[in-house]
């Protein structure tokens, strides 16, 4: 016997639409993977897209894919994720699957107030498969405490138990204040677990978990995903043997800019400095700008130059980190207060000032009411047209910001 694990998909992730691109064609060469390594069935263990009601363009290529499959008598079983879960019920897992082209095994009902979970069986094989849902917010772990373990565990034959969730015992270091749970709140003795919703390739075994896998994203979903790991993949089980496949569409090139100490044109130097040493020909290119810059500000920094160049040198697609760049004349404010309010009136104060666009008690003013504009909600029964009246003021403080930098010449304030 032989199937694929794939989780994390994801489709329709990335705004840009190249990177959406490549994201599908990430897809569509795991699919010809499996079809080629003449799977028996394929698994997708949650977040088959990115939304439960995706874009129609990227459903019509996947239902096709999935046609495609059935065609070849290659059946596939899912399970929703965190991003396919809606509150609402109406999700493209529905419609897919009441169009033919695959099986959702979480299915069950609540006997004598225990979750019952029913077992799906592959035709083929005989496998059974059954699993769990997935919930944003860890939202699921309730639903694994209601779990009826024990009819799950006496069930005899080969067993798959699908999850979409974090758990303990399959989380990188990096991600060790990630929410999460334990393994023991899985039922026992299945012969395999495909799990997702990590984004990291993990697995373990234990006396009762044995094959507990998470595959990660099938392709990065960020920018961070994207330099770190460059590629996503999944697993291929062939009997006793769990194999990861990787899935390369594209070339990743990961370039680090050191920004310490360098004038805003020194950064740019460096930028197309790393750029030109680099084989950039229709590679994912990610930049990280990192340091504090003297002599200037982060804004005087014309990275839509050097996002340019790349491009000029072949580059598929670039894009930009400066999360970790700071400006020189902003230091770092130390202070201790219980209040939020009082919280925010501190840093005003300690940083007014250090961009010199209005005066000192105008650009407190403007602060604060940006502030409070932006974190307003709704309130309850309120009506949406009240809501955006309310919300108009954001408009009135943003032109009398725009036509104070008309007048003074100065940076643009974002």
């Amino acid at each position: 016997m032989k199937f694929a694990h794939l989780s994390d998909l994801h489709i329709g992730s990335w705004r840009d639409p190249r990177m959406r691109d490549v994201s599908m064609q990430a897809f569509l060469t795991a699919m010809d993977r499996c079809v080629a390594q003449q799977v028996d069935f394929i698994l997708f263990a949650g977040d088959l897209f990115n939304t439960a009601l995706p874009a129609i363009d990227k459903l019509a290529i996947v239902a096709a894919t999935l046609r495609e499959l059935k065609d070849k008598g290659i059946p596939v079983y899912v399970i929703p994720g965190s991003h396919d879960y809606s509150a609402s019920g109406k999700t493209m897992i529905d419609v897919l699957e009441n169009a033919g082209l695959f099986v959702n095994v979480y299915k069950g009902e609540v006997i004598d107030k225990k979750l019952r979970l029913r077992f799906t069986v592959d035709a083929r094989t005989g496998t059974k498969i059954t699993g769990m849902l997935g919930k944003k917010g860890m939202l699921d772990r309730m639903l694994y405490e209601d779990l009826d373990r024990e009819h799950l565990e006496r069930e005899k034959g080969y067993k798959i138990f699908m999850f979409h969730t974090a758990l303990s015992e399959l989380k990188p270091r990096e991600l060790e204040q990630m929410e999460s749970q334990p393994a023991s709140l899985l039922p026992c003795g299945f012969d395999y677990y495909a799990g997702g919703h990590v984004h990291h390739q993990m697995q373990f075994s234990s006396k009762d978990y044995k094959k507990v896998t998470q595959p990660g994203a099938l392709f990065p979903n960020n920018f961070t995903e994207l330099e770190k790991y460059g590629h996503g993949g999944f697993f291929i089980v062939d009997n006793d043997s769990v194999e990861w496949h990787a899935v390369k569409v594209r070339e990743r090139i990961a370039l680090h800019i050191d920004c310490d100490g360098k004038s805003p044109k020194e950064v740019v130097e460096a930028a197309i400095s790393a750029i030109d040493k680099q084989p950039l020909q229709d590679a994912l290119v990610t930049l990280r700008f990192e340091g504090t810059v003297r002599g200037g500000s982060i804004s005087d920094i014309p990275f839509k130059d050097i996002l340019a160049h790349a491009y000029y040198k072949g580059a598929y697609y670039a894009l930009k980190n400066t999360a970790a760049l700071k400006n020189e004349e902003f230091e770092e404010v130390a202070m201790q207060s219980e209040s939020i309010e009082e919280i925010e009136d501190m840093l005003i104060h300690a940083h007014v000032q250090q961009v010199a666009c209005f005066e000192k008690e105008e650009e407190i003013r403007i602060t604060k009411a940006l502030i409070a504009a932006l974190s307003a909600e709704k309130k309850d029964g309120e009506t949406v047209r009240d809501f955006e009246e309310r919300m108009k003021s954001v408009i009135d403080i943003l032109t009398v910001v725009d036509v104070a930098e008309a007048g003074n010449e100065q940076p643009e304030i974002k």
